[in-house]
C-alpha cells in the first residue's frame, strides 16, 4: 500500500554531495537539515527520510527543502542505495510485512 515517490539524480560536481529531486514536496517552503549522531524526533516526512538515510549509514548529512535532497556523503561512501530509499517513503506495506487488521 502507498505510491512510490519519483526521484532523480541531479549532478553536481563535488562527488561527496548528492542533490535528488522528488515528484512531492516533504517541507513546503521551509529548510531542514540533519546531521549524523544528532536526534531526529519527529514523525513527518522529512524527520522519517533523514532517519531511513543515516541508518543506510556512509552520510554526514541531509538537506530537505521542498522537494530537493541534498545529500552530504561520508569521504568514500557510495550513494548505491539513496534512490531507493526515497522512493519507498510512502510505501507502507513491503513484501513480509502484514497489513494492520481493525476490528
Amino acid at each position: 500500500m502507498g505510491q512510490p515517490v519519483t526521484v532523480v539524480e541531479q549532478p553536481m560536481s563535488d562527488p561527496d554531495i548528492v542533490r535528488f529531486e522528488l515528484n512531492r514536496s516533504l517541507t513546503g517552503m521551509g529548510h531542514e537539515r540533519y546531521v549524523a549522531g544528532e536526534d531526529i524526533e519527529g514523525d513527518r516526512p522529512p524527520d522519517v527520510l533523514a532517519r531511513r538515510l543515516f541508518e543506510r549509514g556512509g552520510i554526514e548529512a541531509v538537506h530537505v527543502y521542498s522537494n530537493v535532497v541534498t545529500i552530504k556523503l561520508q569521504p568514500g561512501s557510495s550513494r548505491d542505495g539513496l534512490r531507493e530509499v526515497m522512493e519507498k517513503l510512502y510505501i507502507h506495506y513491503l513484501p513480509g510485512v502484514e497489513p494492520a487488521k481493525f476490528d
